[in-house]
């Protein structure tokens, strides 16, 4: 017998886009905040090769990373099955975001 998937409905996509830029919104400023002691204030600097603040972008990333995962382990076991199929879209979308975060973080 074949797998039958309940389809979630454009208010159930319409919540997850509401509660996944509600995530995002406050990871990004406790991010920010975790990280406001890092880095240093004058990175233009011969010897800077590859980023300025590195230390800074590589925290925030791992922290990114983690909170992300954390996320999509509790959401999975607390979800109801028909809204799961969301759930990995929004984990790839919530990687690229931490790279598109970098940008207001370190400007």
């Amino acid at each position: 017998m074949a797998d039958v998937r309940e389809k979630t409905g454009p208010l159930a996509v319409l919540g997850g886009t509401g509660l996944f830029l509600l995530f995002e919104t406050g990871a990004y400023y406790l991010l920010r905040f975790a990280t406001s002691g890092l880095g240093m204030a004058d990175q233009m600097q011969p010897e800077n090769t590859i980023v300025s603040n590195w230390v800074k972008t590589v925290v925030f990333l791992l922290l990114h990373l983690t909170l992300i995962v954390a996320g999509v382990l509790l959401l999975s076991n607390r979800l109801p099955r028909r809204f799961r199929g969301q759930l990995m879209g929004w984990f790839y979308l919530a990687l690229l975001m931490g790279f598109v975060l970098l940008w207001p973080l370190l400007s």
